[in-house]
């Protein structure tokens, strides 16, 4: 598999995405948990009145969804760029062109793991984690990254046809955060609208997350099995994708 005849290429590929992302900021990786925590304490503000009664430690409810949501969002908010912008990479030498968005959204794994690792210790300081449970939460991106991988891989192909699908999908991304319950409890959702509510995978997994951190229990097998049927799905869909555009990529760019 590409992966491991390219591991040094994606290695480095990823090193230099990370340092491109954070070189040139003075905090640095702080950045990364200054945009959710005041993210967090914005809408923490506008709807802690609203929700409290429906959600205990509503604060630390929100920055985990909020957590969870951004590897997604800054995932394939970076990775529809991953081949337009390495035209270079793309049309002077071959190499599986799948790497360049797979490096992309491994260097956001990375920042997600290192998010959740400040985040775990402040939810050790406030008291919330308390299990040793918490130790199997790197196992959700397991499950996660094939989902993030997928649509990413679909979005990196078809921007390089469709020029306007970046200003499209942050619209998408937006509304995405709100049809997702990071700002709200699962509670409020209607029974009747829970079954469709709930196909929407990135859902799934933000309430895994928070099972996990939150409430210190482990995720039902079911939810296991059903997002590793998306994850797979969403990849083999997205590869398929990918694959079939990838062969005009060279005349596009």
């Amino acid at each position: 598999m590409y992966i491991f005849k390219y591991k040094e290429l994606i290695n480095n590929l990823v090193i230099s995405d990370l340092k491109t992302k954070y070189s040139s900021s003075i905090l640095g990786f702080a950045w990364s948990m200054l945009n959710p925590l005041l993210m967090m304490i914005v809408l923490y503000a506008v709807f802690n009145n609203v929700f409290k009664s429906n959600q205990n430690n509503y604060a630390f409810y929100l920055l985990i969804g909020m957590t969870t949501w951004r590897f997604f969002a800054n995932s394939t908010t970076m990775a529809i760029y991953s081949i337009v912008g390495k035209a270079n990479l793309v049309t002077k030498i071959y190499i599986p062109r799948e790497i360049l968005t797979m490096s992309v959204v491994i260097s956001a794994l990375v920042s997600s793991l290192l998010e959740f690792v400040v985040l775990i210790a402040i939810l050790a300081v406030f008291g919330i984690v308390t299990s040793f449970k918490v130790l199997i939460f790197p196992l959700l991106y397991v499950f996660y990254f094939p989902i993030v991988y997928g649509v990413s891989l679909m979005l990196a192909s078809l921007y390089v046809y469709f020029r306007d699908l970046n200003h499209i999908w942050e619209v998408l991304v937006q509304i995405g955060f709100f049809l997702s319950p990071i700002v709200y409890p699962m509670s409020t959702i209607p029974e009747e609208y829970k079954f469709y509510y709930m196909l929407n995978p990135i859902t799934r997994i933000i309430e895994m997350y928070r099972d996990i951190l939150l409430y210190g229990t482990i995720p039902k097998i079911t939810d296991f099995g059903l997002v590793l049927v998306f994850g797979i799905f969403l990849s083999t869909f997205g590869s398929i994708i990918f694959r079939k555009l990838s062969r005009r990529f060279a005349e596009e760019i």
